[in-house]
């Protein structure tokens, strides 16, 4: 018995050692960290297991196309809430992960790559595309899209969030058919699009001269009168300059200096490829070659009667698409219910620059719609 135990017991140091020297061995090999190494840790943290959950991304025909969604969500039983991502050509779907993750406990999210961006460029002749190009065409996809999910998901209701350009689409749904959705939320929201391009400017222009800027000085006063008076057309290298340097005041993302670091956490996003990173440049510039017009001309002030709720949601220092023009359209809207929150610490990215409070107002100002009308996952059980 007890010869019995001594030889278990030198076995299992002789094992030990063993795996001490092998652990000693792996470690002292370099190990290389990759990119991929990164999105697979993400996509494994983030991965949906509850077992009413959903999380796929794939391709869908949409009219004539293919266009790339991705659908997360803990439990189906809640409600769905359609993203319709800026730029245009400006996927959110990459960057998703930094701020969506929470949302999914709440609603089934839906980032969609509109016709022309990111991986629904990728799938896509550009050729073909081309004449395709226009607000209509990229408003009758989301209605599309819209149809799709209704039909797939069972649900006769869904919320659509529009932000930035995806607010031009968005309230032209909104006031199309206003029985699709629970309500309208818009972020970032465009209202007059050259007189938001005018406050710009002066934005950046003045804090340019504050700062005693001489080259920014230089560049705005270079560009000038900006926008184009009479309704000319703004040309590509007049509104990189503008954003160039509204960015560098933060007008972009408070604080910030531009958009570095979030194209930094776009590179490990675990639902894009190099393949699809590298798609994201050239879908934008596709695009905005085609839009760049009928964005810069977007003016809804006399789009004024809405049959369902509007929400928007709009960054104190918003320069990009101006604050102060979205919120004085709002104060002339007519809509069964309509409310506008404030993010204080914000610019044009309140969703990442202030993720929690964003969180809290798609839960306490949107989510209840849904639940009155019983398309949302029971409440957690709390036991006192």
């Amino acid at each position: 018995m007890r010869l019995s135990r001594l030889l278990t017991a030198a076995t299992f140091v002789t094992c030990v050692a063993s795996m001490t020297n092998a652990t000693a061995d792996e470690a002292a090999k370099p190990q290389s960290f990759t990119r991929q190494s990164a999105r697979d840790i993400l996509a494994e943290s983030r991965k949906i297991v509850s077992g009413h959950g959903i999380e796929t991304t794939l391709k869908i025909p949409i009219n004539g196309t293919e266009q790339w969604i991705s659908v997360r969500g803990h439990d189906t039983r809640n409600p769905i809430l359609l993203y319709l991502h800026g730029g245009p050509g400006a996927p959110d779907m990459p960057l998703a992960y930094t701020f969506q993750t929470p949302w999914e406990d709440y609603f089934t999210v839906v980032q969609w790559d509109q016709r022309g961006a990111g991986k629904t460029f990728a799938a896509n002749d550009p050729a073909a595309l081309a004449s395709t190009m226009t607000v209509d065409q990229m408003t009758a996809d989301a209605a599309e899209v819209v149809s799709y999910l209704r039909r797939t998901y069972h649900k006769q209701k869904i919320f659509l969030l529009g932000h930035s350009w995806g607010s031009v689409p968005g309230v032209r749904l909104a006031e199309a058919h206003p029985d699709w959705f629970y309500a309208y939320i818009g972020a970032g929201q465009i209202a007059n699009m050259r007189e938001s391009e005018a406050i710009g400017y002066r934005f950046a222009l003045d804090e340019a001269r504050k700062q005693n800027n001489q080259k920014a000085v230089h560049d705005l006063e270079a560009i000038a009168p900006y926008p184009p008076p009479d309704g000319k057309p703004i040309d590509f290298a007049s509104i990189g300059t503008q954003r160039q340097w509204l960015q560098y005041y933060g007008g972009l993302a408070w604080g910030r200096t531009g958009f570095e670091s979030f194209e930094n956490a776009e590179k490990i996003s675990p639902d894009y490829s190099d393949e699809d990173f590298a798609a994201i440049d050239k879908g934008s510039g596709f695009t905005m070659s085609h839009l760049l017009g009928p964005l810069t001309d977007a003016d809804f002030t006399k789009t004024t009667h809405f049959d369902l709720p509007i929400l928007l949601f709009l960054g104190r220092h918003d320069y990009s698409v101006s604050h102060d023009v979205a919120a004085r359209w709002f104060k002339t809207l007519k809509a069964p219910a309509k409310k506008l929150v404030w993010f204080e610490d914000s610019a044009h990215l309140m969703m990442q620059e202030q993720p929690g409070r964003f969180l809290k107002h798609l839960v306490d100002d949107a989510r209840p719609y849904a639940v009155k009308a019983g398309d949302a996952a029971p409440d957690d059980i709390v036991e006192r």
